[in-house]
């Protein structure tokens, strides 16, 4: 089988007009995990048992069903007990679900490695919950996984092939439609491959820079310097 330049050439703005809905699909989803995993952080770390028990037990479900099957319930068995959803939510609902339970436990890694002195310092500057947590232990816990996160942006980035199967328009199911029409795969099926490189490797170093960036954000010396503000409150 030959490579026809003219039908690649012809196909690829078809394909590519599918970017920017897998991009607003991959964040979208993105954004229902990150904020979605601190919460199963949380709610596993809750001293109330029953709580913390039946979180572990959703993540582990979850975790061990296929995602596909996952995105066939929230789509076609949620409307049969009268809860309707288009299909580009259940897509975001359903992928950032899915992953909320891997990022949980990149947090819970994270929170795991704070040494235990941060926890007593805080509590010997009389400091909140709310205080300990977002001013003392996040800032030293989620730094250090943010390449894990963005390992996560990836992955899921490239499951979201797996839409086609209710309809939506990404890139995959654009080159099947091509193929099954024109009897040539190989060349829309290799445009996809070249775009998923395409967006994944400028991922990669903007998570790098993140990584960086946040490394400076969060200095021993910064951080120092937050902890003596609020032990300076505490003491008037």
């Amino acid at each position: 089988m030959n490579w026809d330049w003219k039908f690649a050439i012809d196909v690829f703005p078809e394909i590519s007009e599918a970017i920017w809905l897998v991009i607003a699909i991959t964040f979208g989803a993105f954004l229902v995990a990150l904020i979605l995993g601190l919460g199963l952080t949380f709610a596993r770390r809750t001293r109330f048992k029953p709580l913390s028990w039946l979180t572990s037990g959703c993540i582990e479900f979850i975790r061990s069903t296929p995602p596909l099957v996952q995105l066939f319930f929230v789509y076609f068995a949620l409307p049969a007990i009268g809860i309707s959803i288009n299909k580009y939510a259940a897509g975001i609902l359903t992928l950032g679900i899915h992953y909320s339970t891997y990022i949980s436990e990149v947090y819970r890694s994270g929170i795991e490695a704070v040494p235990n002195g941060q926890w007593e310092a805080a509590k010997t500057m009389n400091f909140s919950k709310t205080q300990t947590w977002f001013r003392i232990i996040l800032p030293q816990a989620i730094p250090p996984v943010i390449p894990m996160l963005g390992n996560y942006l990836l992955v899921l980035f490239k499951e979201t092939p797996i839409l086609m199967a209710i309809g939506i328009g990404e890139f995959l199911q654009k080159a099947q439609l091509i193929g099954s029409e024109s009897f040539k795969y190989l060349e829309p099926i290799t445009i996809v491959g070249l775009l998923f490189l395409l967006l994944s490797y400028p991922s990669a170093l903007l998570m790098n820079k993140l990584e960086q960036r946040s490394k400076q954000a969060f200095s021993p010396k910064k951080k120092q310097r937050v902890k003596k503000r609020f032990q300076a409150r505490s003491e008037m």
